[in-house]
Formats: C-alpha cells, sequence, structure tokens
C-alpha cells in the first residue's frame, strides 16, 4: 500500500506538487491507475480547468470510486484547486454539473462586473483555528487562479476566506479528514510549502505515513480536526 498518492487525472500541475510534497521530505506516488489510488493510505487531489472535465475524467478513468472510497474511510486527503471544488455538490461551470457530493454547497462563478480570472497573489485569513496552518501567519498571500469558487451551504466547513474585489469566498474548506483549498499551495512560496508539510505531518500523526518518513516542520497538532 503506498503511504501517498497524487491523483493524476490529466489535470496538470502534478510535478509542482510532487516538488513541494519532497520539500517536506516524503516520497508521492503519482498515479492514474485506480487500483494503487484505492490503496493510498493518504490522497491529495489536485487540478486545474473546468468542473465538467475534472469530473468526465476522473469517472472514465476509473478513479471517482477510489477518490470517495478514501475520504469514506476516513484518510487525509487533500484537494487542490479544481480538487477543492470536485468536493462540493455541484458546479455551475458551463452549466450545472453534478461533482463529489462530498460537501454539501455549489461552486458559483464570481458575479459580472468582476475581473475574471481571480489570478495571483491574495490573502487568507482564518475563519477558526486549524492546525494545517501552524506557523503561516493568519492574512499570509497565496496564488490562485480561478473564475469560480465554492458557496458552502454549511459555515462550519470554512476555515480559511478570501476578499476579492467585492465578494469574500471560502478559500480553505475542511471537515474531518478532508482539508482543501481554492488556491495552489505549491506556487505560494514558504506559506504554501509549510502547508503541505503541515497536512503531510498531520497524516503523519494519524499514523497514515510511516513513522520513520522524515519531515522538516518541527511539530504539529495531533490530529486533522475537522469542522
Amino acid at each position: 500500500m503506498p503511504d501517498l498518492v497524487i491523483v493524476d487525472y490529466g489535470a496538470g500541475n502534478l510535478r509542482s506538487v510532487a516538488r513541494a510534497v519532497a520539500h517536506a521530505g516524503f516520497e508521492a506516488v503519482v498515479t492514474a491507475v485506480p487500483s494503487v489510488a484505492a490503496s493510498a493510505r493518504v490522497m491529495i487531489l489536485p487540478g486545474v480547468g473546468a468542473a465538467a472535465d475534472t469530473m468526465a475524467h476522473l469517472r472514465e478513468g476509473g478513479l471517482e470510486g477510489p477518490v470517495r472510497e478514501h475520504i469514506a474511510a476516513g484518510r487525509p486527503f487533500l484537494g487542490v484547486c479544481m480538487g477543492q471544488q470536485a468536493l462540493f455538490e455541484v458546479s455551475e461551470e458551463g452549466g450545472q454539473h453534478q461533482c463529489l457530493g462530498i460537501l454539501e454547497g455549489r461552486i458559483v462563478r464570481f458575479p459580472q462586473g468582476m475581473t475574471v480570472p481571480h489570478m495571483g497573489w491574495n490573502t487568507v485569513h482564518l475563519a477558526r483555528p486549524h492546525p494545517v496552518f501552524e506557523g503561516i501567519p493568519d492574512g499570509s498571500f497565496f496564488y490562485f487562479v480561478h473564475s469560480y469558487h465554492p458557496r458552502p451551504a454549511d459555515p462550519a466547513v470554512v476555515i480559511g476566506e478570501t476578499q476579492y474585489e467585492d465578494v469574500r469566498f471560502a478559500s480553505v474548506v475542511g471537515r474531518d479528514n478532508v482539508i482543501a483549498t481554492q488556491f495552489h499551495p505549491e506556487k505560494s512560496g514558504p506559506a504554501g510549502l509549510r502547508l503541505y508539510a503541515n497536512f503531510l505531518r498531520l497524516a503523519q500523526e494519524r499514523g497514515s505515513i510511516a513513522p520513520e518518513a522524515p519531515v522538516s516542520t518541527a511539530s504539529s497538532a495531533s490530529s486533522m480536526a475537522g469542522g
């Protein structure tokens, strides 16, 4: 059973995610093979693009089931960008598209009149404490590229928020074993690398990653601290 899997469904940016994981002292298996993904102890689902394509590729590649089963089993999961949006029930990008439905809520477009995509550096402010942000100051900058954003039905899943022009949106969400970001931590400098390291440390403390694996952070909380 691989400790850590990065799911490859053809959405790009996998190399930069793998480098961020390596920087934290871990080795990831990048895979498009459903049986390998299904056996992962820890899963990262990155991605760029549109919701319809993301869900189509996950389903056609036989990866939707392993993602659902991984989360349902309580194993640590990190979603990035489209990996966050896919967790919700419906995306309004290019119509109405059914997503994974792990979290209640919709993916909606920024209103007409706003500059889209929201691209570049912006701040994340914590809505509630979470150990994945240990050592990352509130208001730190992260790198965004998106035109749609989550509108969670349950405010308790919101970990971090970002203000873009007239809209304040959920840029980090989480519940139980699931953490997900709208921004790209792997493109966000030291703060983003720290977020990956914190997530992997939390997974290690849950026993999901072999204890002998090296880590680059000094300490973190002892659970995934869900909503």
